[in-house]
């Protein structure tokens, strides 16, 4: 029984919005489910896949708040 752990920062993929949509999130769950079963045939109905979705300011990379270290790579990108 694979249980799939996906965590993503709460933030929307078009302007405006301010989460994954219940579609993305689907297409998520299918396609690793699916991946699941073509690459270890595990069956679609024993695997499960749990989405946790963290605000921004609760996820850090390279010592920084995401939002910090975002900024920092765009600045170094502009340079």
């Amino acid at each position: 029984m694979p249980i799939v752990n996906i965590q993503i920062t709460r933030e929307g993929s078009t302007p405006g919005a301010s989460a994954a949509t219940a579609e993305e999130k689907a297409a998520l769950i299918k396609g690793v489910s699916e991946l699941l079963r073509d690459v270890l045939n595990k069956p679609l109905d024993s695997t499960f896949v749990v989405i946790d979705e963290v605000e921004t300011e609760n996820w850090g990379r390279g010592g920084l708040p995401v939002e910090q270290f975002r900024e920092q790579q765009r600045s170094r990108a502009s340079e």
